[in-house]
């Protein structure tokens, strides 16, 4: 077991309250310049990291890729992997790191995860899925999750994601989330596998009714603040946004903070930008380019005013040779020039 100090690096501990809301694990999105605008939108909601290989992290030796801000607290790093010893290891280095939760991937349906073994194809081995986690937790000390699909390809879901959910809660798993989605490994893309196969929230909350001791959230298509809080009310313990909270950052996680947690007050996506000038500045100092940043933050006043200007600004100008924070506060003067008239 590695000891407490994470839980001491990070001041943060009530993973099952940050948990009632949450911003998906996304590909190529959730990086750490992605949570770091999340983090000033909401102060209270879980943010996860992008799917992190264990064997990029065991085997390549690619450590940069945990990096992380230490005020995007409370913070999951996902793991890819099949192999108990090796996802225990780099549960490890990723808890060594600071993270505050490990989350298994049980739910990507991408080529490339199959072919490792992991990701959806594991909702077929539960045996498996409940090595790696005790494999995990055996190892770590801080909460050890998985986020799932209800099936794939031709598996009854009533039938599998029961066996499924008892074998890692036996396992030691507290806290799942559910992607109330089949994934179909065959014949569909990673794209369509995102909006063709059905939606089952009723089986997500049948589960929560099967397992009251597992603290259980619902992935997929929850697309308002209000339909999260929906669902919550119903007796769900958490609920994940995921494409809603990227591409409408504002209107998900303003006002999560009083609404979902009852606590602070809603915030203001310009202060957010002014907050973040100067990280944007020191990552730029340290070598990386605007855009890398600014790409995260173009639907940040999707339908205020404004917001056209804002999204041409930073995709025209960002990628330019020494853009830096002025462009931003330029894009960010034409916003509320077009507010205020």
């Amino acid at each position: 077991m590695v000891d407490s100090k994470n839980r001491e690096r990070s001041g943060f501990s009530d993973l099952q309250r940050a948990a009632r809301l949450s911003v998906a694990p996304m590909m190529d999105w959730t990086d750490r310049h992605c949570r770091y605008l999340h983090r000033l939108l909401s102060r209270e909601t879980l943010l996860y990291t992008e799917m992190v290989t264990a064997p990029a992290l065991v085997r390549g030796g690619a450590l940069h890729l945990l990096e992380f801000n230490a005020e995007e607290h409370p913070v999951a790093l996902q793991l890819g992997g099949s192999d108990p010893g090796e996802l225990a290891e780099a549960a490890r280095l990723g808890a060594e790191a600071g993270y505050d939760e490990i989350n298994l991937n049980c739910g990507c349906p991408s080529d490339r995860v199959q072919s490792g073994a992991f990701g959806a194809v594991l909702m077929q081995s539960p045996e498996l899925v409940a090595d790696c986690v005790s494999a995990m937790r055996e190892t770590v000390d801080v909460d050890v999750t998985v986020k799932c699909r209800i099936g794939v390809d031709e598996q009854k879901p009533e039938e599998v994601l029961p066996e499924f959910l008892e074998k890692i809660r036996a396992a030691g798993c507290g806290r799942v989330t559910i992607h109330a989605r089949k994934a179909w490994l065959q014949g569909l893309s990673p794209k369509e596998n995102r909006d063709i196969p059905p939606l089952d929230y009723e089986l997500v909350h049948r589960m929560k009714a099967a397992f009251p001791d597992l603290h259980v959230s619902l992935n997929g298509g929850i697309a308002t603040l209000a339909e999260a809080k929906a669902h919550l009310d119903r007796g769900l313990d958490g609920v994940m946004v995921g494409r809603a909270a990227y591409h409408q950052p504002a209107d998900v996680l303003c006002a999560a903070d009083p609404e979902i947690y009852g606590t602070g007050s809603v915030s203001d996506p310009a202060e957010a930008v002014r907050q973040m000038l100067p990280y944007i500045e020191a990552r730029l100092s340290e070598g990386a380019r605007l855009n890398q940043i600014t790409r995260h933050m173009l639907g940040l006043f999707a339908g205020k005013p404004g917001a056209r200007q804002w999204r041409r600004m930073l995709s025209e100008g960002a990628c330019r040779a020494g853009a830096g924070p002025e462009l931003v506060q330029e894009a960010l003067a034409q916003v509320e020039t077009r507010a205020a008239a």
